[in-house]
């Protein structure tokens, strides 16, 4: 018996539907390159597009979000980047599903 095929788009759709049933704001992904932080080369995670938030410099329209953030697999804190290309799940490009 074959497994039914879910497409990455379904999977996309289906993680940001059930947040914005439950109130959150979907955002954009911010660009793979930030424009606006001299700091960073790459976004290396879901939470680069909020970082003035937290910081406290800038304050959104809304206070729960989900988004699927386009991502650079850059090193850090688990750096695992000696991994890209040997296994399956190490890629230096991906998109970090949060909210």
């Amino acid at each position: 018996m074959s497994q039914p095929v879910i497409s990455v788009a379904d999977i996309r759709k289906t993680f940001l539907d059930f947040f914005a049933a439950k109130g959150h704001t979907v955002v954009a992904s911010s660009p793979l390159v930030p424009g606006n932080d001299p700091t960073l080369m790459f976004t290396n995670s879901g939470m680069v597009q909020f970082k003035d938030v937290f910081l406290g410099t800038d304050k959104r329209s809304y206070v729960r979000a989900a988004s699927v953030q386009a991502c650079l697999r850059a090193g850090g804190k688990h750096n695992d980047l000696e991994n890209v290309g040997y296994t399956a799940r190490h890629h230096t490009f991906f998109e970090m599903l949060g909210n």
